[in-house]
């Protein structure tokens, strides 16, 4: 779900979020001050228990990731956005192929127990489901989570095989 006024970027960043989870399901664009009221009705109209909600607010993005209705919800400011097509690789991941999710240890960490929540909540929000009717029975691409510095990366990586 986005709210109104994103720019292209943006919305492409969003679009590409889609594309790697089959699980997911688009929204129209919402109004950034109902959007709170609105949410979780819109989950529930889906039948969803997780979301991923963008929002434009003076000149920053923010990815609000949140369980519905009652759920913790996670804050997101997003910097330096790639799309899928930007790097021109050879190959291409398959559309609707299930992703393998990889975090890096500091995510296991007992001495932050906050990063235990922020990986559990992605965990939640990008693990497709298994026999998912939408979703391939194999896996071609590998989305990582690494924190560094207290900022988490995102990466998407294709598996490829070399004969």
């Amino acid at each position: 779900i986005a709210s109104r006024g994103i720019s292209h970027s943006e919305r492409i960043l969003m679009n590409n979020i889609i594309s790697l989870l089959p699980h997911s399901k688009k929204e129209v664009k919402i109004e950034r001050k109902i959007a709170y009221t609105d949410l979780n009705e819109i989950c529930f109209n889906h039948s969803c228990s997780n979301a991923i909600y963008f929002e434009h607010k003076k000149r920053e993005l923010v990815m609000w990731v949140f369980r519905s209705p009652d759920g913790p919800t996670l804050k997101f400011q997003i910097n330096n956005i790639s799309s899928l097509d930007e790097p021109k690789m050879h190959g291409n991941c398959l559309k609707y192929s299930r992703p393998i999710l990889n975090f890096d240890n500091s995510f296991n960490n007992e001495g932050s127990p906050h990063l235990g929540l922020i990986k559990e909540m992605l965990f939640n929000s990008f693990n497709t489901p298994r026999n998912h009717p939408k979703s391939k029975p194999f896996h071609d691409h590998i989305i990582n989570f690494y924190n560094i510095n207290n900022t988490i990366f995102f990466r998407n990586y294709q598996i490829v095989n070399d004969l």
